[in-house]
């Protein structure tokens, strides 16, 4: 992980050096242990794809009883269903996740108390609450049995969002820069990243949907052609047959930015009363706040098309895909390559 030297002020507030290294080390570790949950996860999907490929051979060489009678599979152990391998892997996995969220969110208390402020006074913080949030998002939204698999497509990105913090955005255990000391730096970037966090997962769920219907099969000889084809491009279809419907990716994406949408527009509410009491303005068309305001009008219209006969599929899903897209514009170009009042990446 890189560790950017900073040199502070004589009067600058003491920091504890032995607290932030722990929180280092508790991000790196929440790091690993979300790779493990996702290699879990995929692993439970390919042992459903692999339990339906037997069942389907043995239903196949089964035998027809007399008339009346189902017929008998060979092989099937009569009695109580034992657990598969997936629904095993997939039990596993959870326990694993919210071990590395426990971790994880140890990693963002310590930095506050390390630094003795609100943990989200930079580009590194900030992607570290983010991910944070969407991780308690997708537990609590896909907390169903037979959606925990779709947690491995929610860590996806949280791992490639903590790799980019810790190894290009890290930023040394330091006080804000005196603009953001202020008490709505507690208050309006929590709410924010809160908000990204539950967008990220509504996100997912409306790219997995469209993958659904672009690559899932549409019958069973389909399925067993899918189940035989060799190649990454085979590898991907078979796990995107064995999802949920896209009726549910759906409905998943559309609970998400039913919670997460008021909540960025309070967020952007609460930045424009802090910037009447930072700049003696609510609003100034700056960089940061022109692309927020045009990420909120694009959730607006997903709603809105979401609501309206005809737009309620492939339409309005690639709407709040575009808004996944402005949100991520927002966090790494705005901050990073566009100049601003709002360019505090610490960096």
């Amino acid at each position: 992980m890189n560790v950017l030297t900073t040199a502070l002020p004589v009067d600058a507030m003491p920091i504890d050096e032995t607290l932030a290294r722990y929180s280092d080390l508790l991000f790196g570790t929440a790091i690993t242990i979300y790779v493990v949950a996702v290699i879990l996860f995929l692993g439970a999907l390919a042992a459903v794809r692999g339990r339906r490929l037997e069942e389907k051979q043995l239903v196949n060489a089964g035998t027809t009883g007399a008339a009346g009678e189902q017929p008998r599979v060979p092989g099937r152990l009569e009695g109580p269903t034992r657990r598969t391998l997936g629904e095993k892997l997939g039990n596993m996995a959870l326990p694993v996740v919210v071990v590395g969220l426990a971790a994880h969110i140890g990693s963002i208390v310590l930095r506050g108390i390390a630094t003795e402020r609100a943990p989200w006074g930079n580009m590194y913080e900030f992607i570290s609450m983010t991910c944070a949030a969407g991780v308690i998002a997708g537990l609590i939204i896909l907390r169903k049995r037979e959606h925990r698999p779709l947690l491995s497509f929610v860590l996806l990105p949280v791992i490639l969002l903590m790799f980019i913090a810790g190894r290009w955005l890290y930023t040394q255990a330091a006080p804000v820069v005196p603009a953001l000391k202020s008490y709505w730096l507690a208050v309006h970037v929590s709410i924010i990243s809160v908000s990204s966090g539950i967008l990220l997962v509504s996100g997912v769920a409306s790219i997995l949907y469209l993958a659904k219907l672009r690559w899932a099969a549409s019958t069973p000889e389909e399925s067993a052609a899918l189940a035989s084809r060799p190649g990454i491009g085979g590898a991907v279809r078979r796990i995107v047959e064995h999802l949920p419907s896209a009726e549910s990716l759906d409905r998943l994406a559309y609970k998400c930015v039913v919670i997460g949408f008021p909540l960025f527009g309070l967020g952007v509410i609460c930045g424009a009363i802090w910037a009447e009491a930072a700049w003696g303005r609510f609003w100034g068309w700056d960089p940061k706040e022109t692309v927020s305001f045009i990420a909120w009008v694009i959730y607006a219209a997903y709603l809105h098309a979401r609501a309206t006969a005809g737009w309620r599929n492939n339409a309005a899903a690639w709407i709040n895909v575009a808004g996944f897209v402005a949100m991520l514009f927002n966090l790494f170009i705005i901050n990073l390559v566009v100049s601003g009042l709002h360019s505090y990446a610490g960096l």
